[in-house]
């Protein structure tokens, strides 16, 4: 009967922690530009965090940021930032990004404006020459991130 009872308070503790952890929800910050086509701007699962890749979108007028590649850049990163946020993270937990670019001529200079973001233990990461982004971006960023 022990073992009955046990087996029960087990299960009854385990079954929602399980189910909690397969989850998945939605995370949306006025704080990022809108998705511009049916995604979201992150789903979180479990204790991963998969940001939608990102444009230089000023979220309060929704228009571009894009003066030059470290301004493109830095608001990719700081709409980034805000979704982090709204899951009550920061780019110390991103685990992997993907930089797509329009040109791998400015490599270097993307490199060196997403690295300020990244002082130590930066997240695995690729980039990728694409022929064209959404809104006449040179820039689109997404990531993972991990609590």
């Amino acid at each position: 009967m022990k073992k009955l009872i046990l087996f029960t308070l087990s299960i009854l503790f385990w079954v929602p922690l399980l189910a909690q952890q397969t989850t998945k929800m939605i995370i949306n910050t006025d704080k990022a530009p809108k998705p511009i086509g049916p995604y979201s701007q992150a789903i979180m699962q479990g204790n991963t965090l998969y940001l939608s890749g990102q444009i230089a979108i000023i979220p309060e007028t929704g228009k571009m940021d894009t003066l030059d590649i470290p301004t493109e850049v830095r608001r990719i990163m700081k709409n980034l930032g805000a979704i982090l946020n709204a899951a009550e993270m920061d780019y110390k937990n991103i685990v992997k990004t993907t930089i797509y670019t329009t040109d791998l001529e400015n490599f270097k200079t993307i490199n060196t404006t997403y690295g300020e973001y990244f002082k130590d233990n930066p997240p695995a990461r690729e980039t990728v020459q694409v022929v064209a982004l959404p809104a006449k971006a040179h820039v689109e960023i997404s990531c993972i991130a991990v609590k």
